[in-house]
């Protein structure tokens, strides 16, 4: 019996800062890509943050620009598609991609997240919204890493 692929895939998206990849970002995505039917194909999209939203949640800039830091996501090989976040309306390009999943990493907390649903449904699209497990939280944290630099 004959396999085809799946015509209508599983749209995941994830977001981030992704200030240099990670064994842990690495886990993130593919877990991510793992939250699909086994009877169809997924669909990465990652969102990078944006280095102003990321000033604004953070406090602080990014070691990386946003565009090293897409590229570096886009050299990883395991998103299907790769883009910058919005800068004034988060939820803009959420609409645009219209994933069927929005993966929050372990760690992902924040006014937007509080409300992500909410103002999703507003916005008229309701993906699943799931938490995904932490990968050796203790060691692969960027701001772990930075610490032991």
């Amino acid at each position: 019996m004959t396999q085809t692929k799946a015509k209508n895939p599983v749209k995941i998206m994830v977001f981030g800062t992704f200030d240099g990849l990670h064994p842990g970002h690495l886990n993130f995505f593919k877990q991510a890509k793992d939250l699909k039917p086994s009877s169809r194909e997924s669909f990465l999209i990652v969102s990078v943050a944006r280095d102003k939203n990321v000033k604004k949640i953070k406090g602080r800039l990014p070691l990386l620009g946003e565009k090293k830091r897409k590229k570096l996501v886009e050299n990883s090989k395991l998103a299907d598609k790769v883009i910058l976040g919005s800068l004034h309306d988060y939820l803009a390009h959420i609409k645009k991609e219209n994933p069927d999943v929005i993966a929050l990493g372990y760690d992902q907390k924040s006014p937007y997240v509080d409300n992500l649903r909410k103002n999703l449904q507003n916005y008229g699209i309701s993906p699943r919204i799931l938490r995904l497990r932490p990968y050796m939280a203790h060691i692969y944290k960027n701001r772990l890493l930075k610490k032991k630099r």
